[in-house]
């Protein structure tokens, strides 16, 4: 059976933080819109995606396979802040208040993710005693 994304605390979570980058994104300039405007928006947009797409499969090494996807992402828009900021797309206090919300995010998809890993591996099936 597959899950109710929106039950979900990492879909909670990821979709607000993408909501607070969509604040972000009229900040850059307008030469960076075919760049870091349009990465900083797939890859924030990934995040939430994957997390629903592999929430509504029915195998758990699917769903870990998505969050996975979702946590990599998650790195994808560490590093455009962390340009933005850098390159002072983005003022010194915006930049802390997302990254911290990016940090809090992966920390809780990566925990969620060794429990999804955890339950992979005491349902598999061990071909070998068949």
């Amino acid at each position: 059976m597959a899950r109710d994304f929106k039950n979900l605390r990492i879909f909670g979570m990821s979709y607000d933080f993408l909501l607070q980058i969509y604040k972000v994104l009229p900040l850059l300039p307008e030469s960076e819109f075919r760049n870091i405007f349009s990465q900083l928006q797939r890859a924030s947009t990934s995040i939430v995606l994957n997390i629903v797409e592999g929430a509504s499969n029915r195998s758990n090494k699917v769903f870990l396979n998505h969050l996975q996807y979702s946590y990599g992402s998650c790195r994808e828009v560490e590093v455009l802040l962390l340009l933005c900021r850098d390159l002072n797309y983005i003022e010194v206090d915006i930049f802390e208040n997302l990254f911290c919300l990016l940090d809090e995010l992966s920390g809780s998809l990566f925990k969620f993710m060794r429990s999804v890993d955890k339950e992979v591996k005491v349902n598999r099936v061990n071909y070998s005693l068949l």
